[in-house]
């Protein structure tokens, strides 16, 4: 008889991972109730059960963050998967949100996105993509370190999306001031992953040049 070819067993999938995967599958229903929001907007007769709906999907979505992070570290299932997929729900999260809520799309809300704020959040994300995807190619590995800055950036960026969806009644002013600080601290963020970038490709040539980094050669 002949052998059999080995079948190889699927990757287990770990519970924070799961829970990551039902986060990012959150995201094209979020997508879709938005854009049911806008139409009704277009229509002008705003459906706010709409607008309601998405702000708790994108409520649930991001605060599951801390959950699958948790699971992972407190049962010891960190895996390299697991460390592709939680930040990457963050951002197509964020991402969806403020393409779909940016000025002039809402043109009914009390207040929109600005542009100047989506092109920022987008600019950072391309340039940390780009910087690793060159880094990767050169080095072949890429080590992200978390910094304080992206998390706080992060942070205020959810508070500014759910101001919006939440339809807060405040001066124009205190949503340009949140907004603003959300922009400050993502600009900051990318200049220092773009450093970090720089930094291991300055590490990676003095290696290959035979020189310990962080000596000068004689």
């Amino acid at each position: 008889m002949k052998n059999e070819p080995s079948v190889k067993p699927l990757p287990h999938l770990t519970l924070a991972t799961r829970v990551t995967l039902v986060r990012i599958l959150g995201i094209p229903v979020f997508i879709l109730l938005m854009t049911y929001y806008n139409l009704s907007l277009q229509s002008r007769q705003p459906v706010d059960s709409y607008r309601i709906a998405s702000l708790i999907l994108f409520a649930v979505i991001a605060l599951t963050d801390a959950l699958d992070g948790y699971l992972a570290r407190s049962r010891g299932e960190i895996t390299p998967l697991g460390k592709i997929l939680d930040p990457l729900a963050d951002k197509l999260l964020l991402l969806s949100a403020v393409i779909v809520m940016t000025r002039p799309a809402l043109a009914a809300m009390h207040a929109q996105l600005p542009i100047w704020f989506t092109l920022i959040i987008i600019s950072r994300d391309a340039l940390i993509l780009l910087g690793v995807l060159v880094v990767h190619h050169i080095v072949g590995r890429f080590e992200i370190r978390p910094r304080l800055c992206g998390k706080i950036a992060t942070f205020l960026q959810m508070v500014t999306v759910v101001w919006l969806l939440a339809a807060v009644r405040s001066p124009h002013l205190v949503f340009i001031w949140i907004a603003g600080m959300a922009a400050f601290f993502t600009t900051i963020s990318g200049l220092q992953y773009l450093f970090d970038g720089l930094r291991q490709l300055e590490i990676h040539h003095l290696t290959a040049e035979g020189i310990k980094p962080g000596l000068k050669a004689s």
